[in-house]
């Protein structure tokens, strides 16, 4: 894989790159300028465009090379990554089901892929109290809990997207990290026709630097996005082609990890752990995840709804108290937290997926939202999405004509198509079949814990998804609503972090490697037209920013002169977990990615 250091650099100037396959492709000179303020950009040109080197991406990419070589074709590929490396932005439980992998790369095995730790215990546990659970018997567990009995695998999904980014150069894809996506490019007709990365070397104050160099715009005939949950570019497409009419609202969770390593004496390697209940009440929906990983890690995670209602919450806290359980204790005493990290996922299962294609290209993965909720997983979904893209959109382009960008055309000389055959082969997939098993599990913790676990056991254990209805809310108007005033709850006492066990945020951020460009505009902003609710938040809803923020990016601090709360953002702690673009009260934050490599830099998530 490329670094920084070793990769074309994508600035002014028009170039030669060698391909992997040792094709020389020139930079083309922009022709319609897209920003009239600023010097035009040049471009690079592919058949396909891949955002995001998620396991989506990734799966999508190989796919897609895979289907080249299989018909004798060349077809040239891009996947451009924000992260400063292939992984750095991934984090994941994870319990994996090898499914997709099984399919995408028979071999793996043999190819050396880090999936080292089998499930080999599953246990779960209804926490009653902060000493007190029980754990329900194995025979009143759904299948779709059983681990063990699946040949499922603990691994570090950071790990994996780093082997698969490997994969995918054997066979001539072009990764390029360390580039963020900021821009989707349209044709006259407003079809996609690819991405532009974003200006670097601009000051807080706006103005050009000594470093200063404009982003590169990478066309394509067909661009997939495959950024993760709420990514930017993705909702920008979501929102440009309509595709969530007639679909539910998207709700999500943010999920929060710590990876430990503890005496290998007390290490069982294979052994998954779940749980619901306490710390969080009854009408709260969310859960953990502790999991042993081989050699001596311990990887630990708890998730929220964020359609919570209690504005003194904090996910973050809610956390760290969850250690202090006997349950949980147990298994880190002697340990030391090495890793931490948090990230939003979607929640909103079957009826939330949007339309998945539009002219010019589709959506992939978690920006689609292919996560089965219930089982926990997410990644075998999402790395299938992909490939189903990849096929249909490699049929596409080889049925519009028989010469490819990879050949020498230009993306011009393309006509935009939409491959509505994604759509149709999805809906006829395992992936969906799986996701309507499940489509009214979520749905049911609407009604509070205790009714949404007899219900989920009632559908998960007898009908397997077969009961003639559908649980739907169409007018749900998104996870920034749910919020409750504060004069009608009270504000939480949470214990103080002891250093060792438990910790403050900002303790635990510098575990997850964070680090952004000082020197650049922020990429958390202020909506223009919504410039008064931040002070509304603060005096309505007590600054909900303030706790559910798992990297303190958000704080109201008091006006030495007017004695008024002012929200103050700490744009550089941010680990792009997207939780402040879903929860703030009105949906206030505009969230645009900063210049590349910035971020977390996370290791063994």
């Amino acid at each position: 894989r490329r670094s920084l250091s070793t990769a074309p650099k994508l600035t002014s100037g028009a170039f030669l790159r060698t391909s992997s396959i040792g094709v020389a492709r020139r930079c083309v000179p922009k022709v319609r300028g897209m920003c009239t303020d600023a010097e035009p950009r040049e471009a690079m040109e592919y058949d396909v465009v891949v955002v995001g080197a998620g396991p989506a991406g990734l799966s999508a990419a190989i796919r897609l090379k895979q289907c080249a070589i299989e018909n004798e074709k060349e077809m040239s590929i891009c996947v451009v990554e924000k992260g400063a490396e292939v992984g750095s932005h991934i984090l994941s439980g994870n319990v994996f089901e090898s499914h997709a992998l099984d399919e995408l790369i028979p071999d793996w095995k043999d190819k050396g892929a880090p999936l080292e730790t089998k499930a080999e215990e599953d246990t779960f546990l209804f926490m009653t109290g902060e000493k007190a659970s029980f754990t329900i018997p194995q025979v009143l567990l759904p299948q779709v809990l059983n681990n063990h009995g699946c040949g499922n695998y603990i691994i570090s999904l950071g790990e994996l997207t780093r082997w698969l980014a490997g994969q995918a150069e054997e066979l001539g894809v072009e990764i390029y990290p360390g580039f963020s996506a900021s821009e989707v490019l349209y044709n006259d007709s407003g079809a996609v026709v690819g991405i532009a990365t974003r200006d670097v070397g601009i000051g807080k104050d706006g103005q050009p630097k000594d470093t200063y160099a404009r982003g590169m715009e990478l066309r394509a005939r067909q661009t997939l996005f495959g950024e993760g949950c709420r990514g930017s570019c993705s909702e920008e497409v979501i929102s440009k082609f309509s595709l969530r009419d007639g679909k539910d609202m998207q709700t999500y969770g943010i999920g929060m990890k710590e990876v430990w390593e503890i005496p290998e004496e007390n290490h069982k390697a294979g052994l998954i752990q779940h749980s619901v209940g306490w710390p969080l009440d009854s009408k709260t929906y969310g859960g953990s995840f502790l999991y042993h990983m081989k050699p001596n890690k311990v990887l630990v995670g708890f998730v929220v709804g964020l359609d919570y209602k209690n504005p003194y919450l904090s996910p973050y806290q809610e956390f760290q108290r969850w250690k202090t359980h006997p349950e949980i204790r147990k298994h880190l005493e002697g340990g030391q937290c090495v890793s931490y990290g948090a990230r939003a996922l979607n929640e909103g299962g079957l009826q939330a997926i949007p339309k998945l294609s539009f002219p010019g290209g589709a959506l992939i993965g978690c920006s689609a939202g292919f996560v089965n909720v219930p089982k926990i997983k997410g990644t075998h979904t999402a790395m299938k999405s992909g490939m189903v893209a990849a096929e249909q959109v490699y049929a596409s382009l080889e049925q519009q004509a028989t010469e490819t960008v990879g050949d020498g055309a230009e993306v011009a000389s393309f006509e935009s198509v939409e491959v509505s055959s994604y759509q149709t082969a999805m809906e006829a997939s395992w992936v969906w079949q799986e996701l309507k098993a499940v489509r009214n599990v979520h749905p049911s913790f609407h009604n509070g814990l205790y009714l949404g676990m007899l219900y989920s056991g009632f559908t998960l254990k007898f009908t397997g998804g077969a009961e003639p209805w559908t649980f739907s809310n169409k007018d749900y108007k998104g996870d920034h609503t749910t919020t409750g005033l504060k004069k009608d709850f009270s504000p939480i006492e949470y214990p103080k972090p002891d250093g060792k066990l438990t910790f403050d945020i900002l303790s635990n951020l510098a575990r997850s490697g964070v680090n952004h460009e000082g020197d650049q505009p922020a990429h958390l902003t202020i909506k223009p037209a919504l410039t008064t609710s931040p002070l509304k938040s603060y005096m309505e809803y007590a600054g909900p920013e303030s706790r559910f923020c798992p990297a303190k990016v958000y704080e109201f601090q008091e006006n030495e002169t007017t004695g008024e709360a002012e929200l103050v953002i700490n744009a550089q702690n941010c680990v792009h977990c997207k939780t402040c673009d879903i929860k703030t009260p009105d949906n206030y934050v505009k969230w645009t990615v900063p210049e590349g490599a910035g971020g977390p830099q996370y290791q063994g998530m």
